[in-house]
Parts: structure tokens; C-alpha cells; sequence
């Protein structure tokens, strides 16, 4: 009886700690309230541009699969608000917890600059954006995801951040619907794919 009672002790317990981990708001860890802001308006855009209803699988599989082809059409995509809303993330990239940080900030920059020798010597590598998968925001979003291939993406460009999105968004395309559908991938998506592109085409609107 008391063996019983201490196996529904843990599982109770168990079953707590899983949903307080898939409960955490990992945009909360931005205190200026901007990510939240990205997050919204990339749905936005996202649901405004496919018109799928509410099929948010089906949404966010074509827009991973338009991006791994190459073929999204960026002049239509993005809106006004999610443009000024990129360039805020450029000006707010201050930290090593930014989302994006600067090239002469990042903690493994010699790694850097040898999958990318054109860096090297750049008078102007103080501009040269990253996407940093070290952040406080991302680690929270690997953290409390309960999908392995999502926390094999993430560790696998912790060690090595010069990969397309293209390549990312094939590999996140082939997460199974009951892992892709939670707010952890998608997030990802949100910043990682979507807001990775605009920060480089942005200059363009």
C-alpha cells in the first residue's frame, strides 16, 4: 500500500513538472515585451499570406517548405509592422542574451570566422549579425520542449550557427505533427526562420 501510494506520489509529481515545463511563456524572458510583439505579428503575416483557417500544421508546413525551396515570395510576405519590428531587434542587440548579436560579441567567434573566412578582416564586423543560439529565449524554448529532434536541431547549431534557414527549415519541416503543432517550434520558427531573413532583406523595404 505505501509503495502504491509513493509510485502516485511521483507520477503525480511527474505530470506536474511536465505541464509547468510545456506552461512556461519562454517570451516572457524578454522583458521589453519586443519578441512578443515579433511573435504576433509573424503569425499575422503568416496566416494573412497562406489562408489556410485555422490548419496552423498545414500553415506552417508550406510556409518551412516555400522557405527550403527558395521560392517564398518576400516582397508580399512580410508586413510594414514585422519590418519595423526587425530593425528594433537590430537596435536592441546589445547583449550575449540578444537574440541576434553582433559578430565581434559572439562567445565562439574564431569558430565563426572559420566556416565563414570572408568574415575575417571585415572592417564592418561590427554590423555582421548572428543568430545566437546560446540566448536566454531560445535555450528556454529547447528547455521545455518535450520533441528530441527539436533539442538535436538546437544543440547542433549551438556548436555550429553558420546554417541556412533553408536546411533549418527542411530539418523542422519533418518534426512530427504532435511535437511541431506546440508553441516551442513554432516560436522557433517565428524567430529563427522567419526573423533570421528579415534581418538581412530588411534594408530592402
Amino acid at each position: 500500500m505505501i509503495r502504491l501510494k509513493a509510485m502516485f506520489i511521483v507520477l503525480l509529481l511527474s505530470s506536474f513538472t511536465s505541464y509547468t515545463q510545456s506552461g512556461i511563456d519562454c517570451l516572457t524572458i524578454d522583458a521589453s515585451g519586443l519578441s512578443k510583439k515579433a511573435f504576433e505579428s509573424f503569425e499575422k503575416d503568416l496566416f494573412t499570406y497562406y489562408k489556410f483557417g485555422n490548419d496552423s500544421i498545414k500553415t506552417y508546413r508550406t510556409f518551412l517548405a516555400e522557405v527550403a525551396s527558395l521560392s517564398l515570395d518576400l516582397r508580399k510576405f512580410p508586413s510594414s509592422n514585422s519590418i519595423q519590428l526587425t530593425r528594433e531587434f537590430k537596435k536592441a542587440a546589445t547583449g550575449k542574451n540578444s537574440l541576434w548579436i553582433k559578430l565581434s560579441e559572439y562567445e565562439n567567434q574564431e569558430a565563426v570566422k572559420k566556416s565563414n573566412p570572408s568574415a575575417q578582416g571585415n572592417k564592418n564586423e561590427q554590423e555582421i549579425m548572428i543568430f545566437n543560439y546560446r540566448g536566454g529565449l531560445i535555450q528556454c524554448l529547447k528547455n521545455t520542449s518535450g520533441s528530441d529532434d527539436f533539442k538535436e536541431i538546437i544543440d547542433t547549431l549551438e556548436g555550429d550557427g553558420n546554417v541556412s534557414t533553408s536546411i533549418i527549415a527542411q530539418r523542422i519541416y519533418y518534426i512530427p505533427d504532435n511535437k511541431f503543432r506546440t508553441n516551442q517550434i513554432k516560436k522557433f520558427i517565428a524567430f529563427d526562420i522567419y526573423y533570421s531573413i528579415l534581418m538581412v532583406i530588411e534594408k530592402a523595404f
